[in-house]
């Protein structure tokens, strides 16, 4: 019985982790195709994907791996999530830009309206994607090792981060425009409203690392 339930804890998260990856992706996708400027990361996807030749997920992905390298380098740990936000996302991203069923915004009110309606649903894919406690996406995480390392405030170093992703999508040709400084500055309304309906405090979430998942399977299996 016991093992039955902690087996079935662990199904539920991770349908929960695969769930809020593919709102993440699916939001992603909307605020591209709202065409008035690319989020920050997107837009140096864009422009990375432009000057190297692949698609927009290829690059997200490769970024993703980069900057997983990275952190993991720095000491951060990484989970199953963190993994999975590497590669799931750029490949969720490919396949819903592949089937074209996104429209294209044709005018500046209603690319804002879907800019919201995206950063929205990447707020609400946010949501599951920490409840599940895999562990924290690649880019999450360089804003918490800078703060580390650093001492600055996160609110700050993610500032430093997105500006500096942001100036080098410009300069590798991404769609820099009022789009971006929306993005920049209501994704964290959106996720703090998401959060407060939902009563959720992410700082509660305990997340897991590759190791412990793995031991957490191992032992129940045995059980």
């Amino acid at each position: 019985m016991v093992k039955s339930i902690a087996m079935r804890q662990f199904v539920f998260r991770f349908i929960n982790l695969m769930f809020g990856l593919f709102l993440y992706a699916l939001g992603i996708v909307v605020t591209l195709r709202a065409n008035i400027g690319y989020a920050p990361w997107d837009a140096f996807h864009a422009g990375l994907s432009q000057k190297a030749g692949f698609s927009f997920g290829t690059a997200s992905i490769l970024v993703g791996i980069f900057v997983g390298a990275l952190v993991m380098a720095l000491g951060e740990k990484i989970g199953l999530g963190s993994i999975l936000n590497m590669v799931l996302i750029g490949v969720i991203i490919d396949i819903i830009m592949f089937t074209g069923i996104l429209p294209l915004a044709q005018n500046y009110v209603s690319g804002i309206v879907m800019l919201l309606v995206g950063l929205f649903i990447i707020a609400v894919g946010t949501y599951f994607y920490i409840k599940s406690g895999f562990g924290a996406g690649p880019r999450d995480s360089l804003m918490v090792v800078l703060n580390r390392k650093t001492r600055i405030p996160v609110g700050v170093c993610r500032i430093m981060v997105e500006l500096t992703v942001t100036i080098a999508g410009w300069a590798l040709g991404g769609m820099v425009g009022i789009g971006t400084v929306i993005s920049a500055l209501a994704i964290g309304f959106f996720v703090q409203l998401v959060f407060a309906v939902l009563k959720f405090k992410p700082a509660s979430v305990q997340h897991e690392t590759l190791r412990q998942t793995y031991e957490n399977l191992k032992r129940h299996a045995s059980k």
